[in-house]
């Protein structure tokens, strides 16, 4: 990585990256398809899950390479744009749970006790991924200034352990309590959280192959050393790389 400049995220000139859409489209693919499939608690051996377990820890992989490579200020538009898709999607399944079945459809019970579920589940979602998602971007992305962008692998984890720490809890706590016993609730919370850091863990290897990959197609290494790390702040978000 010597051949990249790695310059603060100050920016100087909008110039549009090659890979930052297909990040972005695949980081909202998986939150869409985890929050559906979390309908479903699934037995797997000694561990109890929601479905949207099997997906789900990806987003926080694409928030990594986001973060890691573009930086904190394209990292938070992205969950923002994730954000809005997942309000969007719950909008629009209960519009179509409310609406009467047409004559010969026998399905409208069935489309309601799986996916009329879905609103209170993508709430805990959108709480506990708005939470989660930018405390594991901030800190990543304040790791890799004090660590000078060394120890990749200690930065993802170290973040992806609080990020879905506080995603898990707040997720679960707002989908599920009241509808599974609290006991249950617990399994489902603790085997959550295994699976999802273990993914984090295992996919290493992976995030050390695309975060090379991609900075090296952008040409650029960005440093947050002048961010502001607000979720709030909406400002410009603009390239930095040099000409």
């Amino acid at each position: 990585m010597a051949d990249l400049r790695q310059i603060p995220d100050s920016g100087r000139e909008l110039t549009p990256f090659r890979y930052i859409d297909l990040v972005t489209a695949s980081f909202v693919a998986v939150l869409m398809l985890s929050n559906v499939a979390s309908t479903k608690i699934v037995q797997v051996g000694p561990l109890a899950f929601d479905g949207g377990t099997l997906l789900f820890p990806l987003s926080y992989l694409f928030g990594d390479i986001l973060t890691e490579v573009y930086g904190y200020r394209r990292s938070r538009r992205v969950i923002w744009i994730g954000f809005f898709w997942i309000a969007i999607s719950a909008v629009t399944l209960m519009t179509v749970d409310a609406l009467p079945s047409a004559p010969g459809y026998d399905l409208g019970e069935s489309f309601h006790l799986i996916l009329g579920q879905t609103p209170r589940i993508i709430l805990g979602s959108l709480a506990g991924f708005w939470a989660g998602e930018f405390a594991n971007s901030s800190i990543l992305a304040k790791l890799k200034v004090a660590m000078q962008g060394r120890h990749l692998w200690v930065r993802t984890i170290s973040s992806t352990v609080v990020g879905q720490a506080i995603d898990t809890t707040v997720f679960l706590l707002v989908a599920f309590a009241g509808v599974l016993p609290n006991e249950v609730l617990l399994v489902v919370l603790v085997s959550n959280y295994v699976l999802k850091v273990g993914v984090e863990v295992l996919c290493t290897p992976f995030t050390y192959w695309a975060v090379s990959r991609l900075k090296r197609a952008e040409g650029v290494d960005v440093y947050d050393t002048d961010t502001d790390f607000n979720p709030f702040a909406w400002s410009q978000v603009r390239n930095t790389r040099e000409a």
